[in-house]
């Protein structure tokens, strides 16, 4: 039998990179991104519960759900802005994906084989400068993907959480290429960006069904960055 995904922010970068490997291992793959075909923002419960009630009746049952949907958020805590960056990236990156997960949730359990991998960062597992409503949003995916890991692991539903390093998609692609570059010499052992599709390979890993005593892992998928002292 086909097995069905939920993918979040599956239009573009490492989301649209899943929902490729996913159709190619033949899995049947409903999107939900605010730059959609039929628009979804996460952060928005109701459009989610509609989003993947339209899936469910278009595909089935899910059984696998990657939330891929982020935003990156920026700033200092003095600045006026922060508040409202906090609560931008804490709604997207964070609240969305609870809306996605409990939206699935019935389906997910009903064979006991559900799948979920949400996506966090390296800013997941540490921070930088003036990063901090995306960084904290970030640790609190990695929080949230232990929650369900330890909630839901006697179900045989999994959750893991995979962490991306330097990756280039449409939030980085505003960097300039040499600045891109530098900053990967000094700080990636592999010594570049990742491309999306590099990400997408452990994330469809983790949806497998041999991969069922995998759970509550997170991966940095970094290039070695995580692992190198700076």
């Amino acid at each position: 039998m086909t097995r069905v995904a939920v993918v979040t922010g599956g239009a573009s970068g490492i989301g649209r990179a899943t929902v490729q490997l996913l159709e190619a291992k033949g899995v049947a793959v409903g999107v939900l991104d605010r730059n959609g075909a039929e628009p979804v923002d996460v952060s928005d419960q109701a459009a989610v519960e509609v989003g993947v009630a339209k899936i469910r009746e278009a595909l089935g049952p899910i059984d696998i759900v990657v939330n891929a949907a982020g935003i990156s958020s920026t700033g200092r805590l003095e600045d006026e802005t922060y508040v409202a960056e906090w609560e931008r990236a804490i709604a997207i990156n964070l609240t969305g994906s609870m809306h996605v997960v409990r939206a699935c949730l019935t389906d997910l359990l009903r064979k006991g084989e559900g799948r979920i991998v949400n996506l966090a960062s390296t800013e997941g597992l540490g921070s930088a400068r003036s990063l901090g409503p995306y960084s904290v949003s970030k640790h609190a995916v990695v929080g949230f993907t232990r929650s369900l890991a330890v909630d839901l692991g006697r179900s045989g539903v999994t959750a893991n959480c995979v962490c991306p390093g330097a990756t280039l998609t449409g939030m980085t692609a505003p960097i300039p290429e040499a600045d891109r570059n530098s900053w990967a010499r000094r700080h990636v052992p592999a010594g570049r960006y990742a491309a999306p599709a590099e990400i997408a390979y452990v994330i469809v890993a983790l949806t497998e069904p041999e991969a069922s005593f995998v759970n509550g892992a997170i991966i940095p998928v970094d290039g070695g960055q995580t692992a190198m002292s700076m």
